[in-house]
């Protein structure tokens, strides 16, 4: 019984003295991502990219972007650019063959279904009123002179 004693006494100095020397700590919570409050700020950019690295769901928005002109082949801008080119040409060539060389003149015109009519203004510019007969819809350009 004293052996038991003996290693009682022993094992409780050894807590006992091993308690002395150590020492707890405060455990502290600090947020990683900013947008949490009190997160580094440093740390958006690399969490940022490492969420785009992960994601695999297509932006539908950034597919509508390609087929409407955004990413568009090269190619394709030249002729578009070449049609417009023509286009603005032959306006210019039908406006002169309307309207004389002169370009507007004052009174009323008639083009497919829309009504055109030229009036000037005293400050020496002019107004343009063109509408549609079919729907009614009118838009007035007003011209200031120089």
């Amino acid at each position: 019984m004293t052996a038991s004693l003996l290693r009682w006494t022993i094992l409780l100095t050894i807590l006992l003295l091993g308690t002395r020397h150590s020492m707890a700590q405060d455990f502290l919570y600090e947020p990683k991502n900013p947008s949490f409050g009190g997160g580094n700020t440093f740390n958006y950019s690399w969490m940022l990219s490492s969420a785009q690295a992960q994601n695999s769901i297509e932006d539908p928005a950034a597919a509508a972007k390609t087929i409407t002109g955004f990413n568009q082949d090269p190619l394709k801008q030249f002729e578009q650019s070449l049609n417009q080119q023509i286009l603005g040409q032959l306006s210019q060539k039908l406006i002169g063959d309307k309207f004389g060389a002169g370009g507007l003149k004052e009174g009323a015109y008639n083009v497919g279904a829309y009504q055109i009519q030229v009036t000037p203004n005293a400050g020496g510019g002019f107004s343009v009123q063109i509408t549609d007969t079919s729907t009614g819809n009118q838009t007035t350009i007003v011209v200031p002179g120089f």
